[in-house]
């Protein structure tokens, strides 16, 4: 059974704050769709037209009861089968820090859509910090697995985010920074535990 609305804004925050940004029935592609929670939130509230791209097969069956347009694919492997500007907003949401070939995808992001939006935890945050002074990687219900079974492969910092865009010529349009389900404005860096970001292509 679906969860409600209401619930899925409260356990991800970054879903209000990501639907702030897209007007309504814009076109959305939502990269590593999951269970389709972000684009089923999306087109409740926003009537957006999109299409979900996953590789799990139970996460597609989800999306196919959910009524959802899915497409089953390795986001690895790019995103040929997308003509260029088809989306309005390409969204990768929770998904930045597992995918190895990082600056290869936001390009695709940004050749099939005309603004990407990506959040992800933000390893700056000072729990994180805290752990590591302690000897240990950290734990969280941001990045909940252990060392050894974890599917994040880059994580990063807000800084760290914001320099990888400087330096591929991105521009950042807005940003977004979350701890705690609220939104943190002193020391976002450090009292963030997630960011959410909408950027596009340098003019």
């Amino acid at each position: 059974m679906s969860r409600p609305l209401s619930l899925l804004a409260e356990e991800r925050p970054d879903f209000a704050a990501i639907a702030r940004w897209i007007p309504a029935n814009a076109r959305v592609l939502d990269l590593g769709c999951g269970d389709g929670s972000l684009l089923r939130y999306l087109k409740e509230v926003r009537a957006v037209r999109g299409y979900g791209v996953e590789i799990s097969d139970a996460d597609i069956v989800s999306c196919i009861a959910n009524g959802l347009n899915v497409i089953q694919n390795d986001l690895e492997s790019g995103l040929a089968d997308f003509e260029d500007n088809a989306f309005d907003f390409v969204i990768l949401s929770q998904t930045l820090q597992a995918t190895r070939h990082t600056a290869q995808l936001v390009r695709e992001m940004l050749r099939v859509g005309q603004q990407g939006i990506v959040s992800f935890p933000n390893f700056g945050h000072w729990k994180n910090r805290l752990s590591i002074l302690n000897g240990r990687m950290p734990i969280s219900p941001e990045l909940p697995y252990q060392w050894y079974d974890t599917p994040n492969v880059h994580l990063c910092t807000l800084h760290d985010f914001e320099a990888f865009c400087r330096e591929h010529r991105i521009e950042i349009l807005d940003r977004r920074v979350m701890g705690g389900g609220r939104e943190v404005s002193v020391l976002p860096n450090v009292f963030g535990s997630t960011a959410v970001y909408r950027f596009r292509r340098q003019a």
